[in-house]
């Protein structure tokens, strides 16, 4: 009996550290990734300020085809909304907003994971002679959950290979058309 008491205290102590250490993670989640295109700006913009240009070079709907999307407000720019719908544990449901948009500069999205939280997410463009740098960037609070920061440690390796492979796509795309 003695024996079994100290396993138990010992995983309570465990438990106490492991919650403890969680509060000097980051309390923010932060992703970001960047890419040279060969086109100005102005011919990249276009499809990162409309949710139904994203559609074209989405890393998540080639998880799943069978993803449910609808639109709302105006066909690009501030008030774009996008929501979406899967059974993909990868894709999962939510919404996204264009709520600041800079024409050949700046897209700010919010994100709404539901149950898994919220987040915010951005494009930058930024002229390089005749290239432009994009960078994809996504920010989440975390919160005082200590589970959330712990996870917060794994978003980049979770996410951080979506945001290459959707900008990649988003390069071919944007370089075959021109």
């Amino acid at each position: 009996m003695r024996v079994i008491k100290r396993i138990f205290l010992f995983l309570i102590c465990l438990v106490l550290l492991l919650i403890g250490v969680s509060y000097l993670l980051p309390g923010k989640a932060i992703v970001s990734r960047s890419i040279t295109i060969d086109a100005p700006a102005s011919a990249i913009f276009p499809y990162v300020n409309s949710m139904q240009e994203t559609e074209k070079w989405s890393p998540w709907l080639a998880r799943d085809p069978e993803t449910q999307l609808s639109y709302s407000g105006p066909e690009a720019g501030v008030g774009n909304t996008l929501s979406w719908s899967s059974e993909h544990p990868q894709v999962g449901s939510g919404t996204q907003e264009i709520i600041e948009s800079v024409p050949d500069q700046t897209v700010r999205t919010a994100l709404d994971f539901g149950p898994m939280g919220t987040a915010s997410a951005s494009f930058e463009l930024a002229p390089e002679g005749d290239q432009t740098q994009v960078t994809w960037g996504l920010e989440s609070d975390l919160g005082m959950n200590p589970m959330a920061r712990w996870m917060g440690l794994m978003m980049d390796k979770w996410v951080g290979g979506d945001y290459e492979q959707g900008l990649s796509d988003l390069k071919a795309l944007v370089e075959g058309q021109t």
